[in-house]
């Protein structure tokens, strides 16, 4: 029997990465093996991947000898960092060249990096449309890892980079969802206007990127955008509305009074905002729906990801 190509995958207890994990282990055909790698393997999401038939390795994206050991003898490398660990551009960064310089180092034939735009490009850091944050970023968890897309290249890592949109589950786990207002009515709030918002399940991230490494390496050198639908505020409350089955009204105020509500990140996700609302067309154009149904025909839309998940949103 033909040995399977392994795809390290880090993040592999996320989202991101438990998708591609799962999409690797459900495929009983697949010509690939999922190697899980976390940094506590006696964790409980750790142990449902081992019981899914990935192999579950230790390593952490703070030491790159440990993911050089964790990339032995791997076909493929996911890569993916979690700024909200942490807020810090220069950590993640670090993390970015680890990943990468350890994936060159194993002799990879394959890496995805899960990115996104260095929103400097199109908003010079001299532009007062919107606040410079941290000195040097406008959206640091955005422009971070597209000025890490440059050390991928620079390495010499046989790279395809993600882009990623919206999680919908940030509705569930990042405070996002509906509020109740004054009068009891719900509601969600983003400085969108009438804007559509790429936005996508986590875990179609993870299996898109499953569908990028059985096209195989013809893509290598490519950056493919991914999204599941492109909607207004006003079209996700109504999928809201029908799939609650209570009224979810759509709030929309300024990216000034969003970057003000002093949450931790808020200048971050408000500025993310006002990139997402005052570049729409850039970067819907840049996440394509039939490219990701191409990589992954289950892909889900809003209203059926919400009819799977609506008991997992918090209502407050």
């Amino acid at each position: 029997m033909e040995q399977k190509k392994i795809i390290a995958i880090l993040g592999a207890t996320g989202a991101q990465g438990g998708g591609l994990v799962r999409a690797i282990t459900n495929d009983k055909d697949s010509e690939f093996s999922a190697r899980a790698i976390t940094r506590n393997v006696n964790s409980e999401k750790a142990k449902s991947l081992a019981q899914l038939g990935a192999e579950v390795v230790a390593a952490d994206v703070d030491d790159e000898e440990s993911l050089k050991k964790a990339f032995q003898n791997a076909y493929g490398v996911y890569g993916v960092t979690f700024f909200w660990d942490h807020f810090s551009p220069e950590k993640e960064m670090a993390q970015a060249t680890a990943i990468a310089k350890a994936a060159k180092a194993t002799e990879v034939q394959h890496v995805i990096w899960s990115t996104l735009e260095d929103t400097r490009q199109w908003i010079p850091l001299s532009d007062n449309r919107m606040p410079t944050l941290m000195g040097k970023y406008k959206v640091p968890h955005f422009d971070v890892k597209g000025e890490a897309n440059g050390v991928f290249t620079a390495t010499g890592a046989p790279t395809t980079w993600e882009k990623t949109p919206f999680y919908w589950d940030n509705f569930i786990n990042f405070g996002m969802g509906p509020k109740k207002g004054p009068d009891g009515t719900l509601a969600i709030t983003m400085p969108m206007d009438e804007k559509k918002l790429p936005g996508i399940a986590a875990e179609d991230i993870g299996r898109c990127a499953y569908g990028i490494f059985k096209k195989g390496k013809e893509l290598i050198g490519k950056t493919i955008g991914v999204a599941g639908e492109h909607l207004t505020g006003a079209q996700m409350v109504a999928a809201l509305t029908k799939v609650l089955g209570q009224e979810v009204r759509y709030n929309s105020v300024s990216p000034d009074v969003y970057r003000g509500f002093g949450f931790p990140g808020a200048e971050d996700l408000g500025n993310m905002f006002q990139f997402n609302r005052d570049f729409e067309e850039s970067f819907c154009g840049a996440r394509n729906l039939d490219v990701a149904r191409n990589f992954n025909p289950s892909l889900q839309t809003f209203e059926s990801w919400l009819s799977m998940n609506k008991d997992r949103i918090p209502l407050e």
